[in-house]
């Protein structure tokens, strides 16, 4: 560890998601709230939104739709996108999805917002980032270090809630009539703290923090998984 520069430390911080300077930032085209280029690069590096809406077939795009955003009619939406390609604005694309799903204005919810993530999640890779970003984090914390994580949506919290369960030990093994594949390793943190969630009045004074889930767990002195061999 030490040959790459790496300092062991007392705690990682991972505050997950887009921040609220780059959604309230129209051009970069993250939010449908207001009308923006199709961008939703947070390197504004690679494939924009538009580049890739484009010229993306239907299926790609409904099993992004489903996969990232859990749209449950990604299909008629994909389909909708194709029909009414090219688009270039974020507002373009905005009312392709709702007309597709027959939005009315006194929903509560805007569908746009499930379509909006997916797209942002598949162009930026943001699950394996934070997968990556979980890894590194146990490499370079200390025995007695913390980890943690906030995260904004059900996919990302599902995926540190894996991870933590999985390296503490509390990850189910498995069917009792099927044998392990082989020994587990030691668990690489303790059992972590139960998630805590924003009360009613923090969310009043910061509706954004409505969806936001916090999970910590400390680290304990056992190698880091995957690490044999490695110093």
């Amino acid at each position: 560890m030490t040959r790459r520069g790496l300092v062991p430390v007392d705690g990682v911080t991972m505050d997950i998601g887009v921040s609220s300077m780059q959604l309230d930032q129209a051009e970069r085209g993250f939010s449908f709230q207001s009308d923006g280029p199709l961008d939703m690069r947070m390197s504004q590096e690679g494939v924009t939104a538009e580049e890739w809406l484009n010229t993306a077939d239907e299926e790609e795009i409904a099993n992004v739709l489903f996969k990232f955003g859990e749209e449950p009619k990604s299909r008629r939406v994909a389909r909708a996108i194709v029909s009414a390609r090219p688009l270039k604005r974020t507002s373009e694309l905005a009312n392709v999805v709702r007309k597709s799903l027959n939005h009315k204005h006194y929903d509560k919810k805007d569908p746009a917002t499930r379509t909006f993530q997916a797209i942002r999640i598949h162009l930026n890779r943001e699950l394996d980032e934070l997968a990556e970003g979980l890894a590194a984090a146990e490499r370079v914390l200390k025995p007695g270090g913390r980890l943690a994580v906030v995260t904004f949506h059900s996919l990302e919290d599902r995926l540190v809630k894996r991870f933590l369960r999985e390296r503490s030990g509390s990850e189910p093994a498995g069917s009792r009539h099927r044998p392990m594949a082989g020994p587990r390793a030691a668990p690489s943190f303790e059992t972590p703290a139960k998630a805590v969630r924003p009360g009613e009045e923090e969310i009043a004074r910061n509706p954004r923090a409505r969806s936001a889930t916090l999970r910590v767990a400390r680290r304990t002195a056992a190698a880091p998984w995957g690490s044999e061999g490695v110093n």
